[in-house]
């Protein structure tokens, strides 16, 4: 009798769901976070490397964001993928330090990113179903081979459903506390 990797499939699951936080971190709140640079690629030694792999990237106050580039001839690069990224922001070098303070988020804009939230939470909910209805043809395919029973069939089903529900709870958790996070003032 074969088995289906149930260990397989969470692993997955948590995939989607560690990405959906991972695109939470870079949207941008009214707080200042070294993960706002995560997802910026700067044009350094003839190819893309992260802000961090250049520089120390520190929150001093609430609302800025500084860089301590390492390499001097870096600061210009650095200054300029962050100019260019879609985050509004307006980098101040002096020296190897890049400042980045970060505006006050209008009511408008709040209620934009909390929809954009909702579109990176729904995307994380489809790819967990994606996991589990891979599972379930799985073990339809196992059971339609004889490799599985069919009350074998329905208890796997219930586990992997069970599965799917933790962690599309967990997505809803994660949306609410990031809009939240955004419509705080």
């Amino acid at each position: 009798m074969a088995d289906i990797d149930l260990d397989d499939l969470e692993r997955r699951m948590d995939g989607g769901v560690a990405k959906l936080k991972s695109e939470f971190a870079a949207l941008r709140t009214g707080r200042a976070s070294t993960s706002l640079f995560d997802p910026l690629q700067v044009d350094a030694y003839g190819a893309k490397m992260p802000i961090s792999q250049l520089g120390t990237v520190s929150v001093p106050e609430p609302r800025m964001l500084t860089v301590q580039v390492w390499d001097k001839s870096m600061v210009k690069a650095v200054e300029k993928a962050i100019r260019d990224s879609d985050l509004g922001l307006n980098p101040q070098s002096d020296g190897q330090l890049i400042r980045v303070p970060l505006p006050d988020l209008s009511e408008e804009r709040r209620r934009e990113l909390v929809r954009v939230a909702s579109k990176y939470a729904e995307a994380a909910r489809v790819a967990v179903r994606n996991v589990r209805r891979d599972g379930m043809d799985d073990l339809k395919k196992m059971e339609k081979d004889g490799d599985l029973s069919q009350d074998d069939r329905h208890l796997y089903e219930d586990e992997i459903q069970s599965l799917t529900d933790q962690h599309v709870k967990a997505i809803d958790e994660a949306l609410v506390a990031k809009e939240q996070d955004i419509m705080q003032v």
